[in-house]
């Protein structure tokens, strides 16, 4: 379960920047670049085998920052991405037997979901706060609001599709928290160093985040 903290945290980030590093020596200088843009989160993904160190030299660099852990897909990978220092646990699914292995070892966990019945899946867990993925390719917003009718007590991190340009329709609805976004930090961005490219855009988001929620 989520704490009441973490997710006010989420909400006043608004959007929590997906990463996905093949070499962890670039980590420091994209947690540099998503500081001075006003967006001190990451979720790093297990997409890649540079993901724990990656973790590390966050939390070690920027203690400040909220860093958790993404694309977790088994419970080995959570009990590696918490020993690294990953504040909390995201999934692109709902698995029953990693959702249980996180929470038993204290740590907030955000499976994903696309269906009512995942939603209900995830609230016998426990967890009413959900990743909605790939959100755009699910129906977006819409899917959200219909999605949320009948489960009022859900809130939503929507995650996949999103960008600069529906970025405030999302956060103007009142049932999502934040959002998972990649557009400030693709992968070229980083293999060609365009660090302040990478600013750049993360300060246009937190600019908007700061025109919906002030």
């Amino acid at each position: 379960m989520i704490t009441s903290e973490l997710k006010d945290r989420f909400y006043k980030t608004g959007v929590i920047p997906v990463i996905a590093l093949d070499d962890a020596k670039d980590a420091a200088s994209l947690g540099e670049a998503l500081m001075k843009g006003g967006l001190p989160a990451a979720e790093v993904t297990f997409r890649t085998s540079a993901a724990v160190n990656t973790i590390k030299t966050l939390k070690k660099e920027f203690p400040e920052m909220l860093v958790g852990a993404g694309t977790v897909l088994t419970a080995e990978q959570a009990d590696r991405a918490i020993e690294a220092g990953a504040e909390f646990i995201v999934a692109p699914g709902c698995n029953p037997k990693v959702v249980k292995h996180v929470l038993e070892k204290g740590y907030p966990m955000t499976p994903g979901i696309a269906t009512a019945s995942e939603i209900e899946m995830a609230l016998d867990l426990g967890i009413d706060f959900v990743k909605f993925f790939p959100a755009e390719a699910n129906g977006g917003l819409p899917m959200i609001k219909a999605l949320a009718g009948p489960y009022v007590n859900v809130s939503f991190m929507p995650t996949g599709g999103v960008s600069a340009k529906n970025l405030a329709d999302y956060l103007s609805y009142n049932k999502i928290v934040c959002c998972g976004g990649t557009w400030m930090v693709k992968k070229d961005l980083v293999t060609e160093g365009r660090f302040d490219e990478i600013e750049k855009l993360s300060r246009e988001a937190a600019d908007i985040v700061k025109s919906i929620r002030g």
